[in-house]
């Protein structure tokens, strides 16, 4: 039997797949040739799936801790024990002691999550917002009132890829195939990267920045097509305010310095600008690196001001609007009217778009739990993530966990993290339980991903377990009798219920071009505000402004010489953040965390290729193999992320400080102003063999 489901969880997901199914197992994973968004194409994470599902390491049953923690010994406990525990547990907590706790969002887990921290009251709710996302979206939100994405649907004449990989890491809502199709079809590629990837190697034009100047290079671009008269006349006259202030701004910066920062050369920052404002229509792909640093922020309201400049905001090939299709809200999902009290009791409101957005930045958290400032925190519940993989700062992330009260746990594997828990949950896969994706993502629609078999064990739905524990929590009325009826609520606006969404497959919103033009734009002002009022107000940058203060570890004589090279990171197109190192087929394609060094810098330290070395910033050591890149600058290191070794039973905690990024990276000030991003990238490192 086949079923045509989509893809998610092991990427954010997105394409379609056909799944074979035999004696109520899934023996086979394909693209589906069909599907009008990946049309047959699926990555080795796709067909990985079968594997994931049988594995012989799957939890099966909940768990509750035998001996201290990180021990390794376990009691098998019945679901009634392990959610009366829970619900007990927060029930007799102060609420602000209490930490809600999601990885990557993946489906509806998140908004299932932020409903029950509402109506218990609770104002922690920890994601990875502040580095995933967060800062391009609200950036978008308050310079123009929507999150714009890129029209492949009408081909832009260029692309412009900045910090974005779509070719080993999907977007939220974006796809590598969808980009490649435009490419095929002649569109112009203009790639902001450090690295050489496959997509730069396609590259019309290849701009190869110093980590963690995305801002300053940005700028410059806006500088040079201010001053050259590129920009669209028209549309910044009728559509955008504080023009004016942005070209006086720009003054202060010279082409000169804004190119012994980026390490780009003048000549060819002002390529790219002029490649991207001359062909037209073009959109920005942008991705997730640009968000890895205390700048991101300005850095998408930047590259906002870069889109609408030029006349390609809302334009067809451009970056637009996709409203999404009629559905329950995601305030209401959340019960966001239930707790308006929530933003006073946040850890850490000075950042106001996270709190605009109700979240919680990781290294706040393991802050207040290790020092009890602004108040304590001693119970968490965590679903999806691994934070000792994930969060900056490993060693005092480490630290918190361990002083925790009360760790819970919902994992398919038994991690780092969920080895340092009190009580394990054992979750379901996606193919395991009825779903839908890209709920409340910016990208006007959803996909059906319906069940195709039974979890295996007593395996639940995260969505599930925290419908249940609210029920357990005496807040039956607020919660569903079973998933099902949830999600026809969620459907019942678009005048659906699931059983006819799953038959359609995908539902979309009203998309239209230039949406703004009867009513204006979103903002205060109705229009994209280049100058933001919001952010004036807040006390923070109106305009984009690269404070060569917040890098000054880099630009520190002494520093330098201690560390004399610049760590960068990249995602390892084979896993998902920590995830599925422990999956054969994938493991085969990437056997081993490898750093990326370039063959001078290698001879200078005498390293060879192949040989392991050791990083080292002033945060820590951590250990990984040596392969040569030619194509990186000199001064720049490109370690592996998310790496720990679940067959290395003889590790502590599966080995999760050996080759651990996040062992390097720091997580103490100072921050992004308004979201709260760390600096993940653009580190003082120093390599030597081991």
């Amino acid at each position: 039997m086949i079923i045509k489901t989509y893809c998610a969880r092991m990427d954010h997901g997105g394409c379609g797949l056909r799944v074979q199914v035999e004696d109520g197992k899934i023996v086979k994973v394909e693209g589906d040739p069909d599907s009008p968004l990946n049309r047959g194409i699926i990555c080795a994470k796709g067909i990985a799936q079968v594997e994931r599902l049988n594995h012989p390491d799957r939890l099966r049953h909940p768990l509750k801790r035998a001996g201290e923690k990180g021990e390794g010994k376990w009691e098998r406990i019945s679901w009634e024990e392990a959610l009366t525990t829970i619900a007990q547990r927060l029930l007799r907590a102060d609420r602000r002691s209490v930490a809600f706790a999601q990885g990557t969002p993946k489906g509806l887990e998140l908004y299932m999550m932020i409903r029950l921290a509402n109506l218990l009251k609770v104002p922690t709710v920890v994601t990875p917002g502040s580095i995933c996302h967060m800062p391009r979206e609200t950036a978008a939100m308050i310079t123009c009132g929507f999150f714009p994405v890129p029209d492949y649907d009408h081909p832009p004449a260029l692309v412009l890829v900045w910090g974005s990989n779509l070719f080993q890491t999907n977007e939220e809502g974006i796809i590598g195939s969808q980009l490649r199709r435009v490419l095929d079809r002649g569109a112009k590629l203009l790639v902001i990267d450090p690295r050489r990837t496959q997509l730069s190697n396609r590259a019309d034009l290849w701009v190869q920045p110093k980590p963690g100047t995305d801002l300053a290079l940005t700028l410059g671009m806006l500088k040079v097509i201010l001053e050259d008269g590129l920009y669209d006349r028209v549309f910044v006259d009728s559509w955008t305010v504080g023009f004016p202030e942005l070209q006086e701004h720009l003054k202060g910066y010279s082409l000169k310095g804004l190119a012994e920062t980026t390490w780009v050369p003048e000549e060819k920052i002002t390529e790219a600008a002029r490649l991207y404002a001359r062909t037209r229509p073009a959109c920005i792909q942008w991705g997730n690196a640009i968000e890895h640093n205390i700048h991101s922020v300005q850095t998408a309201r930047a590259l906002m001001i870069l889109k609408a400049v030029t006349g390609n905001l809302d334009s067809p090939g451009g970056n637009v609007n996709r409203p999404s299709p009629p559905t329950m809200r995601p305030g209401d999902f959340v019960q966001s009217k239930s707790f308006p009290e929530k933003r006073d009791q946040l850890l850490a409101p000075e950042f106001r778009l996270a709190a605009m957005m109700g979240f919680t930045p990781s290294q706040t958290v393991v802050k207040a739990i290790l020092s009890g400032k602004p108040h304590p925190i001693g119970m968490m519940y965590l679903q999806g993530g691994n934070p000792l993989l994930s969060y900056a700062n490993a060693a005092e992330t480490f630290l918190a966990l361990k002083k925790l009260d009360f760790l819970a746990v919902a994992e398919i594997f038994l991690t780092p993290t969920a080895q340092l828990a009190d009580i394990v949950l054992p979750t379901a896969t996606n193919f395991e339980f009825d779903d839908m994706g890209h709920y409340g993502l910016p990208h006007g629609f959803l996909l059906a991903r319906p069940k195709v078999i039974d979890p295996p064990g007593e395996c639940r739905p995260d969505i599930f377990i925290l419908n249940e524990l609210g029920k357990k929590c005496g807040l039956e009325k607020f919660f569903w009798p079973d998933l099902r009826s949830c999600l026809d609520d969620v459907l019942k606006p678009a005048g659906l219920n699931y059983e006819r969404f799953r038959q359609t497959g995908i539902l979309k919103g009203n998309w239209k071009y230039k949406g703004y033009e009867p009513n204006g734009f979103g903002t205060p002002s109705k229009k994209v505000e280049i100058f933001c009022s919001r952010l004036k107000e807040w006390g923070y940058d109106p305009l984009p402004a690269y404070r060569q203060e917040f890098s000054a570890a880099e630009t520190d004589p002494h520093r330098m010489e201690d560390y004399p090279l610049i760590l960068t990171s990249a995602k390892d197109p084979c896993y998902f953040h920590s995830a599925y190192r422990n999956l054969a087929s994938l493991r085969k394609l990437s056997p081993e965390p490898v750093v990326l060094l370039h063959p001078q810098t290698a001879e200078r330290l005498g390293v060879k290729d192949g040989d392991w070395v050791h990083i080292e910033t002033q945060r820590g050591t951590i250990r990984q193999k040596a392969s040569f890149n030619s194509d990186l600058d000199p001064r720049v290191v490109v370690a592996a992320y998310g790496w720990w070794f679940p067959e290395r039973k003889d590790l502590e905690l599966s080995g999760w400080k050996e080759s651990n990024i996040n062992m390097l990276t720091e997580n103490d000030p100072p921050y992004e102003p308004a979201i709260g991003s760390t600096n993940l990238r653009a580190i003082p490192c120093r390599v030597h063999k081991e």
